[in-house]
């Protein structure tokens, strides 16, 4: 029934509120009334919405999908949410925040401006931040599908993945062959290791657009992980074919492979395109990489590490990073970690065996431990997965190296409940990942170095596993590799000595206040005797030994790291000494290692083996 004329309230606001319990009732109604205040204020949000809502429930979606659309038009005719979408596409987030709060304080229900938001949160890396927004956003307008897939890739950013495929599989109910939808499924399988199900995607849209690189270089990848490494090259060169003023990337994961030598024909291009006026600083810092790659392959060390050098110039550039402020990080940590902090919190947690941590620096020797360890009848091997660093960033923590961090300091107020509720969350979180119904699996994040005390208060019964490599070629390799950009300290030799040192302070740390807590490999000593010293992991991990350890290369697992070429080989020292040949120019980070380097035994000759120096498990 309408509302009586004597009976309205006064304002459009309050009469659409009026008229939100009638939705269901009455949608006729609804739809009558606010086309009145329509024909009135014909920008008015909320009357657009809510006659939307009251059209689906009469059985017209288009027409409720059409004036969904317009409230959404509507919107970007509002000035503080204009001038805030132009600042969000200049890059300039403070002042699009600036007018997009007062904004949403008077006008809360309105999606494009709670986009807007959201995209803030998420460009400051705040994704859980932006989950609310997204979800109101879709609340109130369910058909807003650039809402909807940004819910989904915010989902998978936080490894909520099953979260995030059902928001794809809702995009794609309506639109089921739209490229970019298909897209995001991929990825989202991808990152939930379902890897043959996102290459069967890949495909299916390169047989529709054979002529998309960005396609090509997606598929690339996934063949690379699956191992099909003469098809991930094929896929690489199909990117350089089609674009080759753009192919930076392309050139990078060629570079990427540890197998593929560029041909002379290939350098010539790629030092063309390097030095091509109007080349973008992406483009240029990749194809740099890759040419130090290629003159390395050569031999031409000079050559090869002028290449690196500029590569990581134009990288570090574009990064935020504090390599104080890292440092500070760890001496906070040392300081909150003592041994009465674990006295007091004894039995707490949650009690499940289940998680493998394998930690260190990136280029270690992780994945193969990984590999060595998956090929274990009782143990997963995963992937380097998100969700410790996303509960410290939870808990106040920022991206190392930045300052004005809560965390750790914040996990002394957490009770037993509290940590034993985040132990069993990060089980449950991570049960996405696997597959078989083995009791074990492996966490490889690198970067978990920085979270033990976290992970042990959480998970009292994981395992950690600390895989450590020769300094200087540890931190060599690093300084080769291009990385997302995550991995900040890694582009400059003296902030990746100096963040190796830090490493070291904290391991010394943990193996002084909680001895036994972490079982170290030393990545040359594996080389050197793989049976004894996987006889010794598996002895740690309270697990009987298996032959198919040491057959390690015969796993068929996808793997997704840099390393995936190598561990599909028999063990070799290829990678013991690589840093030799670039010494005249490696002061600056042997400066910054300083006591650490000595602390670090000589490597046997071939043949030999020797027994780690007795200051070796703590330093």
């Amino acid at each position: 029934m309408a509302l009586s004329r004597d009976d309205s309230p006064k304002s459009a606001r309050d009469r659409i509120a009026a008229l939100r319990p009638l939705l269901e009732e009455e949608p006729q109604t609804v739809l009558a009334e606010a086309a009145a205040i329509l024909r009135s204020e014909r920008d008015n949000i909320d009357a657009l919405l809510i006659s939307a809502a009251a059209l689906r429930r009469l059985g017209q979606p288009s027409r409720g999908f059409q004036a969904e659309h317009e409230a959404l038009r509507a919107s970007l005719r509002q000035p503080p949410v204009a001038e805030a979408a132009r600042a969000l596409n200049e890059g300039r987030l403070h002042a699009a925040e600036r007018l997009l709060r007062p904004y949403l304080d008077e006008q809360p229900d309105d999606p494009a401006a709670l986009r807007m938001m959201a995209a803030v949160a998420r460009m400051s890396d705040r994704q859980e931040d932006a989950v609310p927004l997204l979800q109101r956003a879709l609340d109130l307008a369910p058909d807003y599908a650039p809402a909807r897939q940004e819910l989904a890739d915010a989902f998978a950013k936080l490894s909520r993945r099953d979260e995030a495929l059902k928001e794809a599989g809702k995009l794609l109910a309506a639109q089921p062959d739209h490229p970019p939808y298909l897209d995001l499924k991929a990825n989202i399988l991808n990152g939930m290791g379902r890897y043959e199900e996102a290459a069967a995607i890949y495909e299916r849209l390169i047989a529709r657009l054979p002529d998309a690189p960005m396609l090509w270089h997606s598929y690339g990848h996934i063949l690379r992980t699956l191992g099909r490494l003469d098809e991930s090259v094929s896929a690489y060169r199909r990117v350089i074919a089609l674009a080759p003023d753009t192919a930076g990337a392309a050139w990078w994961s060629l570079a990427s492979l540890q197998t593929f030598r560029f041909s002379d024909d290939d350098i010539a291009a790629m030092t063309a395109a390097v030095a091509q006026e109007g080349a973008s600083e992406d483009e240029r810092l990749r194809i740099h990489f890759s040419l130090g790659k290629a003159f390395e392959d050569r031999k031409d060390w000079a050559r090869s590490f002028d290449h690196y050098v500029e590569g990581n110039r134009l990288r570090r550039a574009q990064l935020r990073y504090d390599a104080e402020e890292a440092s500070f990080a760890v001496r906070r940590s040392i300081a909150l970690f003592t041994p009465e902090f674990f006295e007091s919190r004894k039995g707490q947690g949650c009690a499940a065996p289940d998680p493998i941590f394998v930690i260190g620096l990136q280029r270690s020797g992780s994945t193969l431990v990984e590999q060595i360890l998956s090929s274990h009848s009782r143990i997963e091997g995963t992937a380097e997965l998100p969700d410790v660093p996303a509960f410290a960033l939870r808990l106040g923590a920022k991206p190392f190296g930045e300052a004005g961090p809560t965390y750790p300091e914040s996990l002394a107020a957490l009770d037993a409940a509290k940590l034993k509720a985040l132990g069993e969350e990060y089980i449950e979180r991570t049960r996405v990942h696997r597959g078989t119904d083995r009791p074990f699996f492996i966490d490889k994040l690198p970067n978990n170095w920085a979270h033990i005390g976290f992970i042990h208060s959480i998970l009292p019964n994981a395992k950690i596993i600390d895989v450590r490599r020769h300094p200087l070629d540890c931190c060599f390799s690093n300084y080769k590799q291009l990385y997302a950009m995550e991995q900040r300290f890694t582009y400059d030799l003296a902030e990746l000595g100096r963040y190796y040192r830090d490493y070291v302070e904290m391991l010394r740390h943990f193996d002084q206040v909680r001895p036994g807590l972490v079982h170290r490999v030393i990545y040359e000593q594996l080389v050197e005797d793989i049976e004894g010293e996987v006889r010794r992991l598996l002895d740690y991990l309270g697990l009987p030994f298996e032959p198919s350890c040491l057959r390690f290369y015969e796993n068929e697992r996808a793997v997704r790291t840099a390393s995936s070429e190598q561990v599909r080989r028999p063990i070799n020292r290829s990678g013991i000494g690589r840093w030799k040949p670039y010494e005249p120019w490696l002061d600056p980070l042997k400066e910054a290692l300083g006591p650490v380097l000595t602390l670090f035994p000589e490597v046997p000759p071939l043949g030999e083996t020797e027994p780690a120096s007795a200051g070796l498990a703590g330093t």
